[in-house]
């Protein structure tokens, strides 16, 4: 199955959010499935708010993505491939509050502490991220 989606790295003092996912417990960032009908900033703004509680302002674009890294085998043996398009989101409202069905904890890193089990999917994403936030 294809999965197209939409993701945010929330990004703030230096840090960024993440989500302990409850499927597999990989740490992850906060994406889902475009609706129908529906643009990719907005799957992005609602996987947002709907996973972690904040309501982002502005987002930037961080990139597209495809490829191998992008094929997922779900504990329930489902296969999916799910390019998506990323974005960087600085500014945002609202108070922490994880999705109970989805998330079992948000916990912000630096980008030292970024644990290593993280979603397969995420991985190049993050690291695009961190090299842009080096060059600025």
């Amino acid at each position: 199955m294809i999965y197209l989606g939409a993701g945010v790295i929330v990004y703030s003092d230096e840090k960024i959010l993440l989500q302990k996912r409850k499927d597999n417990g990989t740490w992850a960032l906060h994406a889902g499935g475009i609706e129908v009908g529906e643009e990719l900033e907005e799957t992005a703004r609602r996987e947002l708010f709907e996973e972690t509680g904040l309501k982002a302002g502005k987002l930037e674009l961080l990139g597209i993505y495809s490829g191998q890294d992008r094929f997922m085998t779900y504990p329930n043996m489902d296969q999916v491939y799910m390019p998506g398009i990323y974005y960087i989101c600085r500014d945002f409202t609202g108070s922490l509050r994880p999705q109970m069905s989805e998330v079992e904890e948000l916990k912000w890193f630096k980008f030292k502490e970024i644990p290593k089990n993280i979603h397969e999917p995420n991985r190049r994403v993050i690291e695009d991220f961190i090299q842009l936030i080096g060059k600025e």
